[in-house]
Order: C-alpha cells, then structure tokens, then sequence
C-alpha cells in the first residue's frame, strides 16, 4: 500500500482542525467573556477565542507534521494544550480525492502553514459573527497552493453552524455552491473598518457598480466564490500573510487570482516580512485581473512601495 502524500494529509488535518478551532470560538461567545487586548491600538484586537484557536490548530498540527513550520498571527503558542483541543483525526472525505502529480513528492519541511486562527477579529467583538472566518494556508516553495476557510457562524439549511471551504491548486475546491456574479456590472469587496483616502482612491479607479464592504479576507473571498462580488481591492498594508495564504489558494483553486495591487503574488516563505505592504487584489475566474491591476494609479502603488 503506497503512503498518502505529506500535501493530501496535511490539508486532511487542517480541515477537521479549523471545524475543532471553530468549536472554541463559539464556546467562547457562548460563555461571553471574551478577554479582549488589544494588541497594536483599538483597532488591532485579539480575543480568548484568537489565543485558544490558535494554540489548537499550532498544536495539532505541530504533534502530527514536527518539520512543518506554522507561523500564527498570535506569535508563538504553547503547544501543551488541553486534550480536547488536539485533532489528530485526519478528514476521510477529503483523502478520498487523489493527489495532484505536482504535490506527491513534497516532503514535509519543505511546507509552511499560515494560521489566521480567527479572520475578522473586530466584527466577532461586535457580534458580525457570518463575517469571522478560520484560515489555515499551506504554502510550498513560497507559494500559497493549499488552503481552508472555516466559518464558525455558517447556518446549514438543516440549522446546524459551520461549514469548510478547501482548495488545491491541481485539484480544485470543496464546501461551497460556486456562482458568478451578474454581468455587465462592476461589484467590487473591501474593508469594512480599516478604509482610508489611498484604500477609497484605488477603489475608484475600479469604477464599481456596487460596493460591498465586509470584514476579513476570508469573508471577502468568500464574496468572490459566491458570485457576490467580481472583486475585492484593499490599497493598505494593513494586510499580513496568514490573512491571505488560505484565501489566494482556495481563489487560485477555483481559477480566480489574488496578489498585491501591481499584480504581483505575495511571497509565502517561512523567512518574508508579515505584512502585506503592497495591499490585495483579488478576482473571480474569467476577469482581466491584469487589466484591473492596471487600472490602479500609478501613485497609489508608489505610496504604498514608500
């Protein structure tokens, strides 16, 4: 019996742990506490439910691939977690799917795995609970290939919460009905609580026929994958690697494109700089996403490079 590749496992755990992750944050609100920091000012919150998630999806992960390396948002975690937070059950469904040529030899130091363990932190802390997102990234070679996006609040049409959404370049997309967008019109996501005069200017250079504007990256990709929106533009470096890892792969998955305004892929290795200077923009399959990059003024992409 050949061994299942090291990429198929790993995406394997990552989905049941983003659901176990997912759990914690609505036992979190549940119990209402919700032991807020802020970490860089008001607007850069971290909750029990971040610090929790994240010790998790770290631990989980770290106990069954020892030479992967997990970079999370909330620094590093104490990997000495209650029992019933560690997954070690890998997702059956997913490994029923056969691996693509391109992944079958990775070996397992050569991945990096980014952890948002919860996207949209400042909506969870005012109740915009369908906004909060998990993300886990599975990077090789620098590039964003393998992700999952977990939303705690997701409501099934048989009332239950949460659902996953995965991709693999190579292979495709899992958990969610894909749709395009009307045609004939321009409807462009960004943020919600971070806007500022260069992210409104690069927005206006999109000429948009509607704006939708929702918090985390997650959650704006997500507009992407259900036809609500043809694009999502957010001019700031407000931006870091672990919000974008998850969202590039499963977008890239499905044929759409993410990378920084100059129409550049961000780089996912264990060594780059966390933040995303050169801010987002990301397309559904079927758009110019180079025609959209050049839409974006010139001096909007000099100020974010100074």
């Amino acid at each position: 019996m050949t061994a299942t590749p090291q990429m198929m496992r790993i995406m394997a755990l990552s989905i049941n742990t983003a659901a176990r992750a997912g759990t914690i944050i609505r036992d979190v609100m549940q119990r209402g506490n919700l032991g807020i920091v802020e970490k860089e000012g008001k607007d850069d919150l971290q909750t029990e439910a971040d610090r929790s998630a994240q010790q998790c999806i770290i631990a989980s992960l770290s106990r069954k691939f020892p030479n992967v390396r997990v970079i999370g948002e909330e620094g590093d975690s104490n990997l000495d977690v209650k029992a019933e937070w560690l997954v070690t059950e890998e997702n059956n469904d997913f490994l029923t799917n056969c691996c693509p040529q391109e992944w079958l030899e990775v070996k397992e130091e050569e991945f990096v795995v980014w952890v948002d363990p919860l996207d949209g932190t400042s909506e969870y802390t005012q109740g915009l609970l369908e906004h909060v997102t998990v993300l886990i990234g599975v990077a090789v070679k620098g590039r964003a290939v393998g992700g999952v996006i977990y939303q705690p609040y997701y409501k099934q049409s048989n009332g239950d919460l949460g659902r996953t959404i995965w991709g693999l370049i190579g292979l495709g997309t899992g958990g969610f009905e894909p749709k395009t967008p009307p045609k004939g019109q321009m409807i462009v996501t960004t943020t919600r609580s971070h806007s500022t005069p260069l992210v409104q200017q690069a927005l206006d250079a999109l000429s948009p026929t509607e704006v939708i504007k929702v918090g985390g990256a997650g959650y704006k990709v997500i507009q992407l994958l259900e036809g609500k929106a043809h694009a999502y533009i957010f001019a700031s470096p407000g931006c870091k690697r672990w919000d974008t890892c998850a969202p590039e792969a499963v977008l890239e998955a499905y044929g759409g494109t993410l990378t920084d305004l100059a129409g550049v892929h961000y780089s996912y290795s264990s060594d780059v700089e966390y933040k995303n200077r050169m801010g987002v923009l990301a397309t559904i399959p079927g758009l110019s996403h180079a025609d959209l990059a050049a839409k974006v003024p010139y001096k909007i992409i000099e100020t974010l490079k100074s």
